[in-house]
């Protein structure tokens, strides 16, 4: 077991990421000692990597510890941790913006993504039109059912594994019969390495999006999810999703939801880093 110190810019406010993953029952959070617990597969190994938050908002210092090949484990950490994205320059821009106040008060919230790509898209289908507390129910039921528990954390299943289950095996979750379908048919494509995660990585958002919206289950919400919390894209603005159209409501007083129109009017001067007034705004009425 090695640990390593990490010092990045700031402001970064580890304290709300920690709040905001604390809402998924999966995520083994620690807020006393201010640590997450984060399984990676580096390789073919499966590794509890552990975070601890040990400097402050404008000074963020971290300690990393893990048994894993250091370099590759620091790098992972960092990617799904966003400490390569300078914050204050969002901040800067919101500045400008009728969502001035929201990014005051919610200073330095960083946009952490889910731990692996596949996990991602496949809890980004279980939460398809559920309310949040289900959703998160059923995606740890999913796991702890066909998943692997390490050191205390668990990791979703491989894309063969899910491949082999049947409808029935998922509908015995509460499943719907379509969802357990399209998860299933999503994992088979990643499977045979028809869905590759690691090339998407340096695929634009249009690429990405052409790709998935031919695949059985899979819309524009589902699409805009995963690639703000699969692959950590900045510019993106789910306006489907029910929660961002109620904190729209919630944030600018209005009398009802607002409509697509006025949601295209609202984002523009957001641009290019919509995710995070979307991140933003779903924080507001978590």
């Amino acid at each position: 077991m090695w640990e390593k110190k990490v010092a990045i810019n700031g402001p970064y406010h580890f304290d709300l990421a920690l709040s905001r993953l604390a809402l998924d029952p999966l995520h083994v959070v620690d807020h006393e000692k201010r640590s997450v617990k984060v399984p990676l597969r580096v390789g073919s190994e499966k590794v509890a990597a552990e975070v601890i938050g040990t400097g402050t908002r404008e000074k963020p210092e971290f300690i990393v510890r893990a048994s894993s090949e250091k370099e590759k484990t620091i790098s992972m950490i960092t990617e799904i941790f966003r400490w390569d994205v300078e914050l204050l320059q969002i901040h800067e821009h919101f500045q400008t913006t009728d969502l001035k106040d929201l990014f005051n008060e919610h200073y330095g919230t960083p946009m952490i993504l889910d731990f692996d790509p596949f996990g991602s898209l496949i809890k980004c289908i279980i939460h398809q039109q559920l309310n949040l507390s289900f959703a998160f129910t059923l995606t740890e039921r999913f796991v702890k059912t066909f998943g692997d528990e390490v050191d205390g954390v668990w990791f979703y299943p491989e894309p063969e594994k899910v491949a082999s289950l049947s409808v029935e095996q998922l509908r015995e979750l509460q499943f719907s019969g379509r969802k357990a379908e399209y998860t299933i048919g999503i994992a088979k494509l990643a499977a045979s390495g028809e869905l590759d995660f690691e090339k998407m990585k340096s695929e634009s958002d249009a690429e990405i999006a052409r790709k998935l919206i031919k695949i059985r289950g899979i819309g524009p919400w589902t699409i805009q999810n995963f690639l703000m919390f699969g692959l950590g894209r900045p510019n993106l603005f789910p306006m489907g999703d029910i929660g961002l159209q109620n904190a729209i409501k919630k944030f600018f007083q209005l009398e009802q939801k607002p409509t697509p129109a006025e949601m295209e009017l609202y984002k523009q001067p957001w641009e290019p880093y919509l995710s995070y007034a979307s991140l933003y705004l779903w924080r507001s009425i978590e």
